[in-house]
């Protein structure tokens, strides 16, 4: 009958669009692997003897200021906003007197510049609301005042925390159907069918054989780590590895050997020594050699030279844990990484771990391996055991996020368009003399600014001109490391980006920003010429 070939044809029809969910990502994981990129070599240009001076300057004046500021408090001229620790005679102080002094005295000055509490979506346009300081900006009182910003500053390299598409109304069903969260831990009543399911998906997406996820990104790596090495173990992490990893390392109890930013030369001189000279005072063998890295590290952006790393794996037998907490996602022909990116065949990689608060604008972590070490976490993590189960509704949103990437049109689009949006901002800062950090692909752009003082200035006039983005200085990085850092999202148009350079241009006379050897004309002469023939163009973003 004709309803019965009308089925047929349905039956049909799902037969092949299933056969193309699955064929289509091994074709595009083929392809990607004909193509590797290469490994770029990094020319981490330094400040000139100039802005060293300026900025070492800035610092000392800084501390000098803020022990006389010190001497008012002790004698009574000036309020003490500092938490004081009472009955400890006889113990070590829980605060280090340099850290104290440095947070209260420079690290304070700068409090209305960050932190600020978000209203909304942190899309490519952000509202902020504003904030009432009190006095020596020790607290302050929120408004009812939003204003609008350009957002450069979130982890949204895809799109999908400000522009979800389909994930919210998914998201909604599932709060619908099982509510906010789950009151348990994985190993007692916290383990739903949507747990499962996110787990194959994150397994097939990573083309690993097994996968967990955890709720929470940092501890994935500080409460993994020790289920995977202990005593008599040695642990080579990479100098610029995230605090999780670090706090991982040490709560672990393994030996820790750390080498120099993404240098294979004194990387192979480590793992080598160390199997040399094995365990300290014994010369044992070591129990097992962990080395950790990064795929993307989000304050260089730089990528880690993974094509070496692999051959060195296979060279001296070590095990390889790459965290993808940023390159998973944003990197790749399809989004799967910096194996995807480098050509590198995820078998070659024991433990590969990521987040979900970047690109899929979510939260939570997760872990793929083979199944042997996936069991192995499942008995002795404590994240597992004790942590509270990812709420369905951030499972629902990694899903529909996730699936949306594998096998949409749209997930090609926003991966094409954050390359593509990436290459041009990069392209231009450097062009146009700024000193900019990381490899050509990295959508974290670190602009360096070197001095403090100059840092300040940079977020405060940003702001003034509608324009928010992150600046990190010590203890986050060198004390001549200051830097603006800018992340690219898929959501940004090349109009927005184009007001941000402007914005840059407008802001480099006044601040000096343009710092690198290769700028066309001299920083000095173009601020006098700034200073007394022109007046500022004050370029604004208007909403």
């Amino acid at each position: 009958s004709n309803e019965y070939k009308s089925y047929l044809r349905m039956g049909a029809q799902v037969v092949v669009e299933t056969v193309e969910q699955i064929v289509e990502p091994l074709v595009s994981l083929e392809k990607s692997k004909k193509i590797p990129h290469d490994v770029e070599i990094h020319d981490f240009e330094e400040a000139s003897f100039a802005t060293s001076l300026i900025a070492y300057l800035n610092l000392a004046l800084l501390v000098i200021f803020g022990y006389i500021r010190d001497f008012m408090r002790l004698w009574g001229y000036e309020r003490t906003l500092d938490a004081k620790e009472y009955g400890n005679e006889g113990f070590n102080p829980l605060y280090h007197e340099f850290e104290s002094f440095y947070q209260r005295n420079v690290y304070n000055r700068g409090n209305a510049l960050t932190a600020s509490p978000v209203a909304g979506k942190p899309g490519a346009v952000i509202e902020i609301i504003e904030r009432k300081w009190g006095a020596h900006l020790a607290s302050f009182k929120l408004t009812d005042k939003k204003k609008k910003y350009l957002n450069v500053g979130s982890y949204n390299y895809l799109g999908f925390a400000g522009d979800p598409g389909d994930c919210s109304e998914f998201v909604k069903d599932e709060i619908r159907q099982t509510g906010g969260g789950v009151a348990s831990s994985r190993t007692e009543l916290g383990t739903l069918k949507i747990h499962r399911e996110l787990e194959r998906l994150v397994a097939m997406f990573m083309r690993k054989e097994e996968a967990i996820c955890f709720g929470m990104g940092f501890a994935t790596n500080s409460l993994n780590i020790p289920a995977l090495v202990d005593n008599g173990c040695l642990i080579i992490s990479d100098e610029l590895n995230h605090s999780s990893l670090i706090l991982g390392a040490r709560l672990s109890g393994a030996k820790i050997k750390v080498f120099k930013h993404n240098d294979m030369k004194d990387f192979e001189k480590v793992i080598r020594d160390s199997i040399v000279s094995g365990q300290p005072k014994t010369h044992r063998e070591w129990r097992k050699i962990l080395v950790i890295v990064e795929g993307l590290y989000s304050m260089e952006g730089t990528f880690c030279d993974l094509p070496t790393i692999v051959r060195l794996k296979k060279k001296y037998g070590f095990y390889l844990y790459v965290d993808e907490a940023h390159s998973i996602g944003a990197l790749g022909e399809t989004g799967r990484g910096i194996t995807e990116h480098y050509g590198v065949d995820p078998d070659d990689i024991d433990i590969l771990m990521g987040t979900f608060s970047k690109s899929f604008g979510a939260c939570g972590g997760y872990i793929s391996a083979s199944k042997a070490i996936i069991a192995h976490i499942r008995r002795e993590s404590h994240a597992n055991y004790y942590a509270t189960s990812m709420s369905p509704a951030i499972a629902r949103q990694i899903i529909a996020a996730m699936t949306t990437i594998m096998y949409k049109p749209d997930g090609k689009r926003r991966i094409n368009q954050v390359l593509q949006n990436t290459r041009y901002f990069r392209e231009e800062l450097t062009k146009r003399g700024y000193i900019t950090y990381g490899d050509s692909y990295s959508p974290v752009i670190p602009l360096l600014i070197f001095s403090l003082g100059s840092l300040c200035a940079f977020a405060k006039e940003s702001l003034n001109r509608g324009l928010a983005s992150v600046i990190v200085a010590f203890p986050a990085t060198s004390m001549l490391g200051a830097r603006a850092r800018f992340c690219i999202s898929a959501a940004h148009t090349k109009t927005q980006l184009d007001q941000v350079l402007d914005i840059l241009e407008d802001l480099d006379p006044i601040i000096g920003l343009k710092m690198s050897k290769n700028r066309k004309s001299s920083a000095f002469v173009d601020f006098w010429k700034h200073f007394l023939y022109k007046k500022p163009t004050d370029a604004k973003i208007e909403f």
